[in-house]
């Protein structure tokens, strides 16, 4: 059917096609819900600045080739620029769960009106808790983070609906809101990884499957590992971050730098205000 968006995701690396975004018109930080917010609190969001800074970004995007699609924003949801949590793209379908904060209940709607108008197929985890943050996917297996956020019980019905796949939770600590904050997949063998927040076994594990590139503290504070991979190993990556993309460039990566200092003061970069409906694979 004319209009018709084939969802597919099997990577968090793959070539980006299709993504949906949201304009940070209605930004504020109403409840502290994460280290960063606390930090900015008194200080505040300058909308103008951030929305100048996410249509630089969303350009960048397109330059790139991939599509970009804007969902409408609305004042009573301020942490609507944040899409990832509110669905995530595994293998060929979207799933879309409850919100976890009370600020952010209803923002999945949204979500879910442009999924129905574009026709594309989507399971609703109704009454589940668990947020796009939390969700990363490397072919098989997907790695759902255990937080304040995402509960075991969802991750484990999210295991029942994927027989296919290895479903590892990865619990951390609760400073950090979603796990995507803490650990990132960039390559079938390299991830980024703030030591100290995934708990000790299960860093074992990532340690034995990915070559893990670690994030310093002061850099990990502007969000250092919240990158977001596009495919043909180019990143995009805040200019702040400098180690970060040294050791990204180093590795053979293209660093595409945009500023969104503004937006991460709400507590999230790149990959947090991209949800992903379709990398084509290769």
């Amino acid at each position: 059917m004319s209009g018709q968006i084939k969802a597919a995701c099997f990577s968090e690396y793959d070539k980006l096609e299709h993504v949906v975004l949201c304009e940070p018109q209605y930004m504020t930080i109403v409840d502290t819900i994460n280290e960063t917010q606390k930090h900015y609190i008194k200080e505040g969001i300058n909308i103008d600045l951030a929305m100048k800074q996410h249509r630089h970004f969303v350009s960048a995007l397109k330059e790139q080739g991939i599509d970009v699609v804007l969902l409408p924003p609305l004042e009573k949801y301020p942490e609507q620029v944040f899409t990832r949590d509110i669905g995530f793209t595994l293998g060929e379908k979207v799933y879309v769960a409850e919100m976890a904060a009370d600020i952010r209940q209803g923002e999945e709607n949204v979500l879910k009106q442009w999924l129905e108008d574009k026709q594309v197929p989507f399971y609703n985890l109704t009454g589940d808790r668990i947020e796009g943050g939390d969700v990363l996917i490397d072919g098989q297996t997907i790695y759902a983070g255990v937080s304040s956020r995402t509960h075991e019980e969802a991750i484990e019905h999210l295991r029942s609906l994927l027989p296919d796949y290895e479903v590892v939770s990865v619990p951390f600590t609760d400073t950090y809101l979603h796990l995507d904050c803490v650990f990132n997949i960039i390559s079938p063998d390299e991830a980024l990884i703030f030591p100290g927040e995934i708990h000790g076994e299960k860093v074992k594990m990532l340690e034995s499957r990915y070559d893990l590139i670690k994030v310093s503290e002061e850099e990990q504070f502007t969000l250092g590992t919240n990158v977001l991979s596009i495919g043909n190993r180019k990143i995009f990556s805040l200019p702040v971050n400098k180690n970060v993309n040294k050791e990204l460039r180093a590795r053979g990566y293209e660093v595409i730098e945009a500023d969104i200092t503004e937006i991460i003061k709400s507590g999230g970069a790149f990959r947090c205000c991209t949800m992903p409906i379709r990398r084509s694979k290769g």
